[in-house]
């Protein structure tokens, strides 16, 4: 397995691809929730999480 390093919407969003194609979905929603929050435009960011259906999973403080 590569190593990923995360520096921008694109990298969490490819990593949130390769999740849901591993079957690993609630992770894949994780990430997209991660891309969507780096993502400027809010219309991208609804984009992102449309394309990763689920309630959200991120817990704030």
């Amino acid at each position: 397995m590569p190593l990923f390093t995360f520096n921008t919407a694109a990298d969490y969003l490819q990593a949130a691809r390769e999740m849901a194609a591993s079957g690993r979905m609630t992770l894949a929603r994780l990430l997209a929730e991660a891309a969507a929050g780096l993502t400027p435009d809010p219309a991208e960011a609804a984009r992102i999480l449309g394309d990763f259906p689920g309630p959200s999973l991120r817990q704030e403080d």
